[in-house]
Formats: structure tokens, sequence, C-alpha cells
């Protein structure tokens, strides 16, 4: 859980630092709001899939793409709630939306295959 915080703090101090002192036509307003969901549901996710690996091992395949479908699930409320409230600058609400969405799959993936050599 401390990895997810850690990524979520590199992607806040990069997004900052690019909100603040650069013309960055790419990044969303409310970029703030789209980091504290992906916080969220990471964190859920990963809580989903620990507990599930605590009383049997062979469940981590059918926990992860729980998981994965609950986190795509969320994401699709999330972008559809938002475009429903009529958000400003709708495109690039979603391409951040997007980028975020694959930079914590990737980060996920990667943690979980770094876990998986070590235990086998």
């Amino acid at each position: 859980m401390i990895k997810i915080i850690l990524f979520t703090a590199i992607l806040a101090i990069a997004f900052f630092i690019a909100e603040r002192y650069s013309v960055t036509p790419w990044l969303h307003p409310n970029w703030k709001i789209i980091l504290i969901f992906f916080l969220c549901v990471s964190f859920l996710t990963n809580r989903l899939v620990e507990s599930g690996l605590q009383d049997n091992r062979e469940r981590f395949i059918p926990l992860f793409m729980a998981a994965t479908v609950a986190r795509l699930i969320l994401g699709l409320a999330f972008i559809g709630f938002f475009l429903f409230r009529h958000v400003e600058q709708r495109r690039t609400f979603v391409l951040d939306f997007l980028v975020l969405y694959i930079c914590y799959t990737g980060f996920e993936i990667w943690t979980m295959t770094r876990n998986l050599r070590r235990d086998s």
C-alpha cells in the first residue's frame, strides 16, 4: 500500500510542478480529483486482493480479475458522472483520466509481477 501512496505523491508533485511553472493545455483543472479517485480505487482493489489471498493462494487470479473489472466499472462511472455534470474541457478531462488509468494499471501490474517473481 505504501507503494501506491508513494506513486501517487510522485504523480501529484509532477502535476503540481507542471501546473505552476508551465503552460499546460493538456492538464485539466480537476486533476487533483482524478488523482484522489485513483488513489482510493487502488487502495480498495489492493485491499480486495490482499484480503482474498490470506485464505487461499489459488484465488489470486479471480480476485485480480474482479479488482480489474471493478476498477473499470468505477472508472466508467466516474467519467460518466463528470460528463453528466458538464465539466469544462471535456476532452482534456477524459485524456487526463485515461493517461492516469493506464499509469495506475501499469503500476499495479508491475508491482504484482514483482511480488509473483519473489513468491515463485
